[in-house]
């Protein structure tokens, strides 16, 4: 069970020097806009992903006249460490170095909802496949691998394909339908699972806050033509076969587990013909439901929620919190309307943030 018992912030955007001990269930952190609440979800998240939800430009995280950023935690009983420059990155934990990103992934399972990045419902598909494949990593760690030679062979086949070397390109087409068809299952397995997860029992724990949820549904979409059987290796290899020409054309792959995406729907109307509200209110059901299943099998995330308090009334905000609540998981919470939420003052540890620096109160 991942939790969070110290964290340590140093020349992280308006944060420096910051350490802060936090509540195993819930943590809640009050400021006015431009303080800082942001930054500190950023860093948690950081420190579980080694990116940032925000940006790529390392120069926005690293505060000005400074070489270098750090995070530290103590996570149950390990100490993980990140220290990142423009030259460098070390992972440590109990200062052995990491050698890569997905290590830290599993010993720091982060979840996150905010109103740019957790409303995946009517998103891009970039966001869909985002949710969707840190579900299957955490399911099917072994995955990663499988993942990581994907896109090294698109690499491989669009080089080939700008070069038009027409010859070398039947190894990494055959190499690639045989990586998707892998992908696509483990993705379509995970989403079965999400479904069976997305039972009665958690509808009507929503109800109160989340009506019309009965009839929500998910389909996979591979990324694959309706003519191929994006789970069968040779239907794949013979598509690409065929399409050659084409592609020689195109000068890249359009196809693939890199296009695969989630099509929403609500009483069989689908994503884009949904209100706001709608919309808003599916993506948490299915937010909510990857952080079950997670916990179905033993995979305890630390959830971050940032800022929904524009997005989300009150009543809403409730729900979601006495469902986590349930579920075990710590939770690191921004912007809420504190005053407003039934919380348990025992289990809960409030926070300020002025100016950048974080104190308890």
């Amino acid at each position: 069970m991942a939790v969070i018992h110290k964290l340590a912030i140093t020349q992280f955007r308006n944060l420096n020097n910051q350490y802060i001990e936090l509540n195993k269930q819930l943590n809640v952190f009050v400021a006015s806009n431009a303080q800082g609440k942001t930054s500190l979800v950023e860093a948690v998240y950081y420190l579980g992903h080694n990116r940032s939800f925000k940006t790529k430009a390392l120069k926005e995280l690293i505060q000005l006249n400074h070489q270098q950023f750090q995070l530290a935690a103590q996570v149950d009983d390990y100490r993980l460490k990140l220290e990142k420059s423009k030259q460098k990155t070390l992972i440590s934990l109990n200062q052995n170095r990491l050698k890569n990103s997905s290590e830290l992934s599993k010993l720091l399972p982060i979840q996150i909802i905010t109103p740019d990045k957790g409303f995946v419902v009517n998103g891009t598909p970039k966001n869909k496949r985002s949710y969707l494949d840190w579900g299957v990593f955490h399911l099917k760690p072994d995955c990663l691998s499988d993942f990581k030679k994907y896109h090294k062979t698109l690499k491989n086949i669009n080089f080939l394909l700008v070069q038009q070397k027409q010859q070398e390109l039947d190894y990494w087409f055959l190499e690639i339908a045989h990586l998707s068809s892998k992908i696509n299952q483990a993705r379509q397995d995970y989403i079965e699972q999400l479904k069976q997860t997305n039972s009665a029992e958690l509808m009507e724990s929503l109800s109160q806050s989340f009506c019309l949820i009965d009839t929500f549904d998910y389909q996979f979409k591979s990324g694959w033509p309706k003519e191929v059987d994006a789970f069968n290796a040779d239907s794949i290899y013979q598509y690409l076969l065929k399409s050659k020409a084409f592609l020689m054309k195109a000068k890249y792959l359009n196809y693939g587990p890199h296009k695969a995406s989630l099509d929403f729907l609500l009483n069989d109307q689908q994503e884009c013909f949904l209100s706001r509200g709608e919309q808003k209110t599916l993506s948490i059901v299915f937010w909510l439901t990857q952080v079950s299943l997670l916990v179905n099998n033993n995979t305890y995330p630390i959830v971050l929620i940032d800022d929904i308090s524009s997005e989300l009334d009150q009543s809403k905000i409730q729900t979601i919190l006495n469902y986590l609540q349930q579920l075990k998981v710590q939770i690191l919470m921004t912007d809420i309307g504190i005053n407003t939420l039934r919380i348990d003052p025992e289990n809960t540890s409030i926070f300020k943030i002025e100016k950048g620096v974080i104190t308890q109160g």
